[in-house]
């Protein structure tokens, strides 16, 4: 039994469970015109939703397992609550905390004791994970639940070693689509943010990293299963880099705490990106002369760090990697996108250093971390590539270790508004921590 994951039972259905509050609600409402599934919150036309038998059913949460009118949520609380947990819940985390990361640690354990929501707008490469310690483990030694949930399958597999290092005696749990660990107790979860649509009123913390990232910003059934599945005295905390206007006005609206870390664990910039007008860079897998002024600039940078390339689709990603084989052949080359089935073992070689240069999709914009990289954007004026994205992207350049003279390029045919956002923005954080470090 795992306090706060919803079952799904059929309407009337004798349901028992020993030193369990059981809570019953219906699973799909109809009214007049619409559906309204009380899993995923969508709201159904119900010619949509109509099964030939003659009853209704939730199209869109349909591949999490049907839900009907004729069945009903059933959720189990514990009767006692859990005791103090003071062993399980001591972080063995050895490193230490900025001043800066040590304030803003302590401000979220003050936000949780008083039941308020937080959101931590902290630069990429500040620590966020590490400001979470303090308050999780407060959290644990009460004897609470809490998740941490994600957007990206990487992000969690980036995530989940590091909460087990630092927490080894919780029962931590990784959950994600195919994750090969089925349902068991814990005490930390670890997921994407589709896991929550499986709980209702089920964690007392729970934290969103990257909460502006696809597929859940904008995503209304994904930011109803985050509301239904913290508990009502709960508190939630959204990590940022790149908020969205949309999320800072949520903050403002809902009277959150706003935090805001514009500096790096190593107190060391932003790499500002480098801009470079490439005419013709659609057709760069198919140019000879092209492909050898791109080498030349790769292998520029491979003299000090190994290189990752950003490509805006996967089909061309794969054309320039087998382009890129031909004329470096050399050079250990690899793609990787979220098609890939092999993709965790490419990232994973990747940070044991297997790989010199390795394309990629926006897949590993956020999230991942490789020491001692390079980092180039082709096409940095298409779509995919919003300010958001760049300024994640440049992130992943110097995030550890001592700095290696890793560069950011941004090759594009057209300068867009996202491209002279990224920037900006990137200059306007470097400035907000060079003031702070004159203030420490």
């Amino acid at each position: 039994m795992i306090e706060g994951k919803q079952t799904v039972v059929k309407s009337g259905e004798a349901v028992t469970a020993e030193g369990y509050i059981i809570h019953r609600r219906k699973a799909l409402v109809v009214g007049h015109q619409w559906l309204i599934c009380a899993r995923c919150g969508e709201q159904t036309r119900k010619q949509k939703g109509q099964l030939p038998a003659g009853f209704y059913y939730c199209p869109a949460c349909v591949s999490y397992g049907r839900l009907t009118d004729l069945d009903e949520l059933v959720t189990y609380y514990e009767e006692n609550p859990t005791p103090p947990l003071t062993e399980v819940a001591c972080c063995q985390w050895e490193g230490q905390l900025t001043k800066q990361q040590q304030q803003l640690a302590q401000a979220l354990q003050e936000a949780f004791i008083n039941g308020q929501n937080v959101l931590l707008w902290a630069v990429t490469g500040s620590g966020k994970t590490e400001m979470l310690f303090p308050v999780i483990a407060d959290a644990l030694k009460a004897g609470l639940k809490v998740a941490v949930a994600t957007p990206r399958i990487d992000v969690c597999r980036e995530l989940f070693p590091r909460l087990v290092a630092a927490f080894p005696l919780a029962e931590t749990l990784l959950r994600y689509g195919k994750a090969e660990e089925s349902w068991r107790g814990f005490r930390l979860l670890v997921c994407t943010t589709h896991q929550l649509l499986h709980f209702y009123r089920g964690f007392s913390l729970l934290i969103i990293d990257e909460s502006d990232a696809f597929p859940y910003e904008g995503n209304r059934q994904l930011a109803f299963a985050t509301q239904q599945a913290v508990k009502a005295s709960g508190v939630s905390i959204y990590l940022t880099a790149t908020p969205t206007m949309a999320l800072l006005a949520k903050a403002k609206a809902e009277n959150w705490q706003i935090l805001q870390l514009p500096q790096r664990y190593h107190q060391r910039p932003l790499i500002l990106p480098q801009c470079r007008f490439w005419e013709g860079w659609r057709l760069l897998p198919e140019r000879p002369r092209q492909l050898l002024r791109f080498r030349k600039l790769c292998e520029k940078l491979l003299q000090n760090n190994r290189l990752l390339v950003f490509c805006p689709n996967i089909a061309y990603m794969h054309s320039l990697a087998q382009a890129l084989k031909v004329v470096m052949p050399s050079r250990k080359i690899a793609a990787v996108s979220a098609q890939d089935a092999t993709r965790e073992e490419k990232v994973q070689k990747m940070r044991e250093g297997h790989w010199d240069l390795l394309l990629t999709s926006t897949v590993l914009e956020r999230g991942v971390t490789f020491a001692d990289v390079s980092v180039i954007v082709i096409g940095a004026e298409h779509a995919v590539f919003t300010k958001s994205v760049l300024v994640q992207i440049a992130g992943r350049v110097d995030r550890k270790g001592a700095f290696n003279h890793g560069q950011v390029w941004f090759l594009f045919q057209e300068q867009t508004t996202s491209i002279r956002r990224a920037l900006k923005e990137i200059r306007h954080l470097n400035r907000l921590a060079k003031r702070m470090a004159v203030k420490k």
